[in-house]
């Protein structure tokens, strides 16, 4: 089962309070293409208890070939270690871009525990497997050679995006993403979704989880077509998206619009 997208209305649990958990991934924190105004503002408006930090968090990869670091990425740093000195349980969950981070597995840096993956429990006792998800990517496997090709063509589709929407913005239209636009059309066609997917279905088995929360592959999502829950957090590049836990442990996927988040999809529960 597959849930309601573009539902226009606030999330319900910051209506109830400070949300139970946050789960957000694929900030890419050092690229330029790190939509980070709209992520202060976001974590600035929502507290949590525990906020799950899930892969590229950081761009390793970009900052290895051009040194970019603004005066806001180390805002976004500093508010999630004060988070941590606040009560606020912090778990950095490396990916393929911070994969340096790897290393630290076990460590509490500045008070954020750095792990390799963790079995999150929701209020409802329900168990997820929380993972960046890079691992479970074949495509990976089958065109290692071609990431670093992939990734300079990703940059400039991306250079491309932001100049268009400036664009539609000054014409008082809403943003659209080229980027997001191909990548969904290919891998709709090359069945990329649907293997990520099943392979992250398969590991929450394996540790006899209810579900799995991934990030990853950039696209927001949540259902249950797999005959497991499957959750991916989505990205702060293009689609501004996260994962909130309310108190009663329903799951939500939200967008962030500058103002406040849209609901874009609410787990379905019986009355």
């Amino acid at each position: 089962m597959r849930f309601d997208e573009d539902v226009q209305r606030s999330w319900l649990a910051r209506e109830q309070g400070d949300i139970r958990a946050l789960f957000l991934s694929d900030l890419h924190l050092g690229s330029r293409a790190c939509r980070s105004d709209q992520l202060l503002e976001f974590l600035r408006l929502n507290r949590a208890e525990v906020i799950y930090l899930v892969g590229d968090i950081v761009d390793g990869w970009r900052l290895r070939t051009s040194w970019y670091w603004p005066r806001a990425h180390d805002e976004i740093l500093r508010h999630l270690v004060d988070a941590a000195k606040q009560g606020t349980r912090v778990i950095y969950i490396p990916g393929n871009h911070d994969a340096f981070l790897r290393d630290f597995c076990g460590v509490h840096l500045a008070g954020i525990e750095v792990v390799d993956s963790i079995i999150h429990k929701a209020a409802d006792g329900r168990r997820y497997v929380v993972i960046h998800g890079d691992r479970f990517d074949r495509l990976i496997e089958r065109v290692r050679s071609l990431a670093p090709i992939a990734h300079r063509a990703n940059v400039m589709v991306l250079k491309i995006d932001s100049a268009f929407n400036r664009l539609r913005r000054f014409l008082g239209l809403p943003g659209w993403s080229a980027s997001q636009w191909v990548k969904h059309k290919f891998k709709i066609a090359s069945r990329y979704l649907v293997e990520f997917e099943t392979a992250l279905a398969d590991l929450a088995r394996q540790h006899a989880a209810d579900g799995v929360i991934c990030g990853h592959v950039h696209h927001a999502a949540m259902h249950d077509d797999l005959g497991i829950r499957y959750i991916n957090c989505g990205d702060w590049v293009e689609s501004c998206t996260a994962i909130g836990e309310d108190r009663q442990g329903r799951f939500e996927i939200l967008r962030w619009s500058g103002k406040e988040p849209i609901l874009l999809a609410a787990e379905a529960r019986a009355a």
